[in-house]
């Protein structure tokens, strides 16, 4: 929640957020819109439906982020928690860009990245289900993230251990569409 919160203190209250990959609506979403507009977007049906009964101020879609289609410039920040490592590799760049088109100048990006440079792959026992997996390397991320018109405010990579998997590293990305 430390780095919800570097976000919000750069946010006025009132502002478009959009939360891609926002699950069943847990404490980053609610916070988010104590203060903030939020559109929330999950692939999972139960998810969204989890996210309506948790945030009823915010709104829901359930659809493919991939797939998304949003006006420009219509958002203040864009955040995206866990979810770009479950997209392939060669969609995480044309995503960043898009996440860059939806918003305002000077708008904000808070997102963790993979690092473990996995390329796309399918664990068959994650927690008890098959999840697909893709990520690239922390320089490769920072990259992407340069490329998609960002400018970098912060970027650490954060080791969590996983119950079951170990030690895993995401990397934090605090940006402003440049």
């Amino acid at each position: 929640m430390r780095w919800v919160e570097k976000l919000l203190g750069l946010l006025e209250d009132g502002s478009d957020v959009l939360e891609l990959g926002c699950g069943g609506g847990g404490p980053a979403t609610a916070r988010l819109a104590e203060r903030h507009r939020v559109l929330g977007v999950d692939i999972s049906p139960k998810q969204i439906e989890r996210a309506r009964e948790r945030v009823p101020h915010a709104t829901f879609v359930c659809a493919d982020a991939t797939g998304l289609e949003l006006e420009a410039a219509s958002f203040d920040a864009v955040v995206t928690l866990h979810m770009l490592g479950h997209v392939p590799r060669a969609e995480q760049a044309p995503l960043l860009a898009s996440m860059a088109g939806w918003l305002r100048e000077g708008g904000c990006l808070l997102a963790t990245m993979g690092t473990a440079n996995a390329d796309d792959e399918v664990d068959a026992d994650w927690l008890g289900a098959p999840m697909f997996f893709a990520s690239f390397d922390a320089a490769e991320n920072k990259r992407l993230v340069a490329d998609a018109g960002f400018e970098l405010l912060e970027a650490k990579v954060i080791p969590v251990e996983e119950p079951g998997h170990g030690l895993v590293r995401f990397m934090w990305i605090l940006a402003r569409k440049s």
